[in-house]
């Protein structure tokens, strides 16, 4: 049966502990993501930019302290925005930020990752966000025009300049990261990966065995199985809880890695979601949730 954490004097995303983020930088396991910050296909202004500030200080306020951005996002406006919500930062605030694909309008993507635009993106990143220093900067997408030993090797170039405190993957292979592992030490990988979508299953497995933290995007995509009267919504009601609180419990479940980033553009759902970290999942209920996928 789920229980609920009984540490009520915490804030909700307190619940469950840190991970040591590259075995040095405690981050509490349930962060925030910001791509839905921004206007319709991650692309502009938000429709409501003070909401937006509201999002990012609440976020903080019930005790998220691994805030997930990227440049692209907006472009650039998403960081603009945790810039004019947080600054000056508190000590504990973990930035994550990452750059490697262009944008021409909403919804168009398109990795670039020669070296010099790396550099180039990092710079605009400290501007926008008043950062003197990455705590973790993420190649967004692995550019297959560019050898990967060039793509992090400079970013462990701006690493060892103090520019970055550690170095994350985005959407990449076991043999990707291994191969990165031989020029810099990775500190995290953020793959999609959810109750519904395990296609990265190997990953995760690779990051638990080594001790890297996995950052998942889109954790609460599960599709039919949370609409109404479906067997996630249903098996949430049991719980006492929503199909996104106990999509991200299952996650938080799954491994120690694990350190989901849901994102929203709303307050209430900000509150929802941290509220997933105070659920305990037995194991039986982790085995029922995961034959879910495949009805």
């Amino acid at each position: 049966m789920t229980t609920t954490d009984d540490h009520s004097d915490l804030s909700p995303a307190n619940a469950l502990g840190t991970f040591p983020l590259g075995s040095s930088l405690p981050v509490n396991r349930l962060g925030y993501g910001t791509m839905r910050l921004t206007g319709e296909g991650v692309w502009d202004e938000p429709a409501d930019r003070a909401e937006a500030v509201r999002v990012l200080r609440r976020a903080v306020e019930l005790g998220v302290n691994l805030i997930d951005t990227a440049d692209s996002y907006g472009p650039q406006i998403s960081e603009q925005l945790i810039k004019e919500a947080l600054h000056p930062y508190p000590e504990s605030l973990v930035i994550a930020t990452k750059a490697g694909l262009t944008r021409r309008g909403p919804n168009d993507w398109r990795p670039l990752g020669r070296p010099e635009y790396l550099r180039q993106q990092l710079e605009l990143s400290l501007r926008h966000l008043g950062l003197e220093r990455i705590d973790l900067y993420q190649l967004h997408r692995v550019d297959p025009q560019v050898p990967l030993a060039e793509q992090v090797g400079e970013l462990a170039a701006m690493r060892d300049e103090g520019k970055i405190g550690h170095i994350g993957l985005s959407k990449v292979t076991v043999e990707q990261v291994t191969e990165a592992r031989t020029i810099a030490p990775i500190a995290s990988v953020q793959n999609r990966y959810s109750l519904l979508d395990r296609a990265s299953e190997d990953v995760l497995d690779y990051c638990a065995a080594e001790g890297i933290g996995f950052i998942p995007y889109a954790p609460v995509a599960t599709g039919d199985l949370a609409r109404p009267g479906g067997p996630l919504d249903e098996a949430a009601k049991q719980h006492g809880a929503t199909p996104s609180q106990l999509a991200l419990a299952w996650l938080l479940h799954r491994s120690p890695v694990m350190m989901p980033i849901p994102g929203t553009s709303k307050r209430a759902h900000v509150e929802e979601n941290t509220e997933a970290a105070r659920i305990r999942l037995n194991d039986a209920d982790f085995d029922a949730l995961s034959a879910l996928a495949a009805l």
